[in-house]
């Protein structure tokens, strides 16, 4: 914690605890279940066994960088989660409905404990927002402890229900649906990082706490107001529990932290929390947002594995098939001919199939491919729905080639040619941009740093004079004439 000192900064600083840090609700690892401890941890170990951990290929400011952290996403099947310009595609847990097949039972195994974290963790963000939100807090919170020698799944059950029971006698159903829902984590991103591995570690630059696994910053694209919980396994043996090297601002540098401050403030201090086997905390309500985080680098190895409530009003199969199958609703046949041809030329029809056109291109294909074949470390299931992706999306550049020949025609009125003409050049030159950015990405220097099963493809790609495709790859001149056409 940035300097305090004396009787009276020990009171200010009790005081900014209470006042900016209320948010932050930290577990030690003796209140969670020991049975949940050593099937998280074994899968944990189990992953990176199976090199199941990757570093992302990630983009900052129109640079590309490999980020220092290995992870891997762990949710709901058909879940993405984006953050610095890269989507991750959910290696998928069990879930009742899906048949998901895994490439080794032990990789089952840990995707199960994961779940069962995960289910665990949503309890705990839930009793912790309704103390946050009732007097009664010691009241709930007594008669929710966990037989530690229970069978934990029944106790989790269990555990539940008594939420649901007592918190209609201090909270409305309508609050507390938006605490569930608020805490209801659709994935966990799995880091690991080993930092004696790391050639370079920046140094935490405003409170002096040493060297930074992970800057200060939000964690992005994630339901408002919800918590994030993280679960923390640094693999510390019992002579590492301190270091005797010198102490940074009272935090020892053999240890694991996470770190917190107010965003975008270095006066108030910030804190800096030490880190053991099995302990977690939960960033509750706006804390994401008003404050900001980092990861404080110890001495061995640690994963963690951190539940979020992802914004998935865009990232989801369920959400891009339905975008897809609108669009193509204004593609025809002729039941005669076979013949395709469109429904309608109008320019808000054309406008929304060419944006989901994009879409499909640049936030699913080619950002699933850029990570090269690393999901096949635990799982074949992305590739139908990928396939299928690809499908809708060939579809869609035969319609993007239907309207360049309609509007070569003079079948419209000057006014609505020039309007489709108008917004579909727009979209097109953003697509010749975006092709080109995701070229040159699959070919810098980070992405032929990366070894060979994880290096990016450039997919789709085909040369220009290929027969199976409507349009070009390269989209200049197929826009240069569409510029001439506009009057």
């Amino acid at each position: 914690v940035k300097g305090y000192h004396g009787k009276r900064d020990r009171e200010n600083k009790f005081r900014d605890w209470k006042t900016k840090y209320s948010k932050l609700i930290f577990r030690k690892s003796d209140a969670i279940p020991e049975e949940l401890h050593r099937v998280v941890q074994e899968g944990f170990l189990t992953l990176r066994k199976h090199d199941c951990f990757f570093q992302d290929l990630v983009r900052i400011k129109g640079k590309d960088f490999v980020t220092p952290v290995s992870r891997i996403l762990i949710g709901n099947p058909g879940c993405t989660y984006k953050y610095l310009n890269t989507r991750l595609f959910t290696v998928p847990w069990p879930t009742e409905g899906y048949e998901i097949k895994y490439c080794s039972p032990q990789i089952h195994d840990a995707c199960k404990a994961l779940i069962k974290l995960n289910d665990y963790l949503h309890i705990e963000a839930v009793q912790a927002l309704q103390g946050q939100n009732s007097s009664e807090t010691k009241e709930t919170k007594d008669s929710l402890v966990i037989d530690r020698e229970q069978n934990f799944d029944a106790s989790i059950k269990e555990k539940g229900s008594v939420l649901k029971d007592q918190s209609s006698c201090y909270i409305s159903d309508d609050d507390y649906t938006s605490l569930k829902n608020r805490t209801s984590f659709n994935l966990t991103l799995l880091n690991y990082m080993d930092p004696l591995q790391m050639l370079y570690l920046k140094q935490e630059p405003y409170f002096g706490m040493g060297n930074m696994a992970v800057s200060w910053h939000h964690d992005e694209n994630l339901v408002a107001r919800s918590t994030v919980a993280v679960y923390s396994y640094s693999c510390e043996g019992s002579a590492v529990e301190e270091s005797n090297e010198q102490i940074l601002n009272g935090r020892d540098p053999a240890v694991w932290h996470v770190g917190l401050k107010v965003a975008w403030d270095i006066e108030t201090p910030g804190l800096a929390i030490p880190l053991h086997q099995g302990d977690c905390y939960l960033m509750l309500d706006d804390l994401n947002m008003t404050h900001q985080h980092c990861v404080l680098a110890g001495f061995l190895p640690r994963f963690s594995s951190t539940h979020r409530v992802a914004d998935c009003s865009r990232g989801t199969l369920e959400y891009i098939f339905g975008q897809c199958e609108l669009a193509l609703q204004n593609l025809q046949t002729d039941s005669d001919s076979m013949a395709l041809s469109l429904k309608s030329l109008e320019a808000a029809v054309v406008k929304q199939v060419e944006e989901t056109h994009n879409e499909v291109e640049f936030e699913w294909l080619r950002q699933f491919w850029f990570q090269g074949k690393r999901y096949l470390k635990c799982t074949d299931w992305w590739l139908k729905p990928m396939a299928r992706l690809e499908e809708f999306w060939r579809k869609m550049e035969v319609m993007t080639s239907l309207v360049l020949c309609e509007v070569g025609k003079e079948d419209q009125t000057v006014e609505q040619r020039n309007e489709t003409i108008s917004c579909l050049l727009l979209v097109l030159i953003e697509r010749q941009k975006l092709r080109k950015e995701w070229t040159a990405r699959c070919q810098s220097q980070a992405a032929e740093s990366l070894p060979e099963d994880q290096k990016p493809e450039c997919h789709p790609f085909w040369v220009d004079d290929d027969s199976n495709m409507p349009l070009p790859y390269d989209l200049e001149e197929v826009i240069a004439n569409l510029q001439s056409l506009a009057q």
